[in-house]
Formats: C-alpha cells, structure tokens, sequence
C-alpha cells in the first residue's frame, strides 16, 4: 500500500459496551481507550484476561462493532473505509481454525481468492517458504502439528500483504522451541517493515520482542511506554548478600524497602536505586557488623512493573 499515514494504528476514545443479559446491566468492555501504534515497531499489548484486549482485537478485525469513539487502520478510518481497513491488516487469532480438507497452499490460495488478488499476484508459495512449510504444501491442514498450524495462520494473514499484522495470543500453549521459531517469524517480518501488534501472557516475550508496550486493565489503559521505560518504572533493586555466619538480625536503614532473610546465612535486600546503590546497600550492611562473602545484584524486570501496575488500585 503506498498510503503512507504517521501511524499504523490510530485508536481514540474507543468505548465498547456490550448489550444487557438478562437483567443485568450491559458489560463496559472498553471504556474510552486512546492511544496510537507507531509504524514500523512491534507493539506490545498486555493486560490480565478479561481486560479488553480481545475485544479490542475483534474491532480490529471487523467482528465487533464499536459503541463509540475513532479507530483507523494505516490511515483508514474502519467506519468510512472499511474495505481499505481490512486489506492493511492481517489478523492471526488465537483460536487454530482451517477446514482440515485442505492442504496449507489451498488454504493461502483460497484466502488470496477471498481478497480478490489476481492468481499472478499470489505469493503463497513465498509465504510457506517464509514459515517453514513449503514440504508440507500439499499435505491435509488436520495431518499439520499444532506449531505447523500457528505458523499457517501467520501465512494466511499475510496473503494480501497487509503493512500490518496483529498476534492475539500467538504463542499461548505452544512449546520453547516453537514459541522461540514465532519469534524469529516476526523479528523477521519487522524487519521487512511491517508492523507488529502483539497481545501475549508471556512478559518475557513482550521484552524481549517489543519497542513499545501498553497495558490495559479493567477496559482502561494504564501504561503505555517504550519497553526499556517500562521496565524502569520498576526502580527497585535486589542485591542477595551472602554473610560469613547465619544470620542474628536483619540489616535496616531508611534506603531499605526492605530486608528478608533467604536463607541461614543469607540476606535479600531491596531498595530503590534512585536513593541508593549496591556498594552503599554493602556499607551499610558492614557498619552493622556483618561481614559479606558473596554478592549477587538483581533487576526488576518486566513482571514486576506488570504486577505492580495491574494491582495497583
């Protein structure tokens, strides 16, 4: 697509509200959530179940309807351009779905049918190639491995060659090796300057994957930075200090948030790194009369500041 907007994603004020069952009230999904996915980037979305990241998704791909607010996709608003929405972007759901009649490259010709793209212009064959499943071209869908599957679904997301791909889920339940195979996928279709929207449970992941993550809780979106800012929100350090004999008291001082014992002769302390810093922490711990054999400093990563942001009232 040679329209070229300044963001991939566009999202603003999105409110959805599901219908009333029953007598209760109607569910508020999403409860006006702006923000915008910057071309070119792997974008990470986060947020515990039921947060509204995949109803968010669905509006995405055109299975849910919106109540309110604007969303566009690479510059295309989806209300007033639906069919210029849908053809820039790609959608692999979490849910395995093929009709297990078909081989994968009557899958990705289907597909391309579906979008009205001219036989010359296919590139299934490139997209099996591209996933590692050229051998597997005429096999029956049903015979293909779970990890096979994913990987099928990532090709058919791109048979129109859409700018940008969402992963609902990718990895959910797949195993090391395939989740560390999906990686490298999309590592490589970045590079090739699409861009990537990720929603995953694996913190891991999204670290080591994404140049920006946002999370969203209770419909609502409660963060949203570049990762290596995300990851510092967490100021806390951890530094486990192993003593010469068991331990009789704990260390205290006003830079502590705290001390706990870890084991006999060990002690694990935590303080913020904008107060203090590790050599202190140590001096500290010496001018109490503790004499240190061993130390070993600890990050707080991306758990952390997940855990803190999403329980945080």
């Amino acid at each position: 697509m040679t329209h070229s907007p300044a963001a991939a994603i566009s999202i603003r004020n999105l409110v959805k509200r599901y219908a009333p069952t029953g007598s209760g009230e109607g569910k508020l999904a999403l409860k006006g959530v702006s923000f915008d996915v910057p071309q070119g980037q792997i974008f990470g979305l986060l947020g515990p179940n039921g947060a509204g990241k995949s109803t968010l998704i669905n509006i995405l791909a055109g299975m849910v309807r919106k109540s309110e607010g604007e969303v566009s996709i690479w510059g295309f608003d989806i209300d007033r351009d639906r069919r210029n929405a849908s053809r820039a972007i790609g959608i692999v759901p979490q849910e395995i779905v093929f009709d297990p009649f078909f081989t994968p490259i009557e899958v990705l010709e289907n597909t391309a049918g579906l979008y009205g793209i001219p036989k010359d212009q296919r590139i299934s064959e490139q997209l099996l190639a591209d996933v590692h499943l050229s051998d597997k071209a005429q096999a029956y869908a049903r015979a293909l491995s779970g990890g096979m599957k994913r990987r099928l679904l990532v090709a058919k997301a791109m048979v129109h060659q859409p700018p940008v791909l969402v992963l609902d889920e990718p990895t959910a339940g797949v195993d090391v090796e395939l989740r560390r195979q999906l990686w490298e996928l999309v590592k490589r279709l970045n590079d090739e300057g699409v861009t990537v929207v990720l929603t995953t449970h694996y913190l891991e992941e999204a670290e080591q994957l994404c140049d920006r993550i946002a999370i969203i809780n209770h419909g609502e979106m409660i963060a949203n930075k570049p990762t290596r800012e995300m990851v510092d929100m967490a100021r806390e350090k951890i530094v486990v200090l192993t003593l010469d004999k068991p331990v009789q008291s704990l260390p205290s001082h006003p830079a502590f948030i705290k001390s706990v014992a870890t084991g006999a002769s060990q002690i694990e302390i935590t303080y913020n790194k904008d107060r203090t810093n590790a050599g202190e922490v140590m001096g500290q711990v010496q001018a109490q009369g503790m004499t240190i054999l061993d130390v070993t400093t600890r990050e707080a990563d991306l758990e952390d500041v997940f855990v803190r942001l999403t329980t945080e009232v």
